[in-house]
């Protein structure tokens, strides 16, 4: 796959991606939404890693320069 993600969306990603981590292991998210922005923090770090967005594909768009 041709990667179309750059370093500074790759970062966001990441702290994103992190802070979600601290707030499931500090209690402040349970439940539903705990498992939901699990699952989107870990689409944010494999995305992050590959440096390959799926959803950036049918638009077009890349963030890399």
């Amino acid at each position: 796959m041709k990667k179309n993600m750059g370093t500074i969306d790759r970062s966001i990603r990441i702290v994103v991606a992190i802070i979600i981590a601290i707030l499931y292991f500090t209690g402040q998210i349970t439940g539903t939404a705990a498992i939901i922005l699990g699952i989107i923090a870990a689409a944010f770090i494999l995305t992050s890693l590959v440096g390959t967005c799926p959803l950036y594909l049918p638009v077009g768009l890349s963030t890399k320069k």
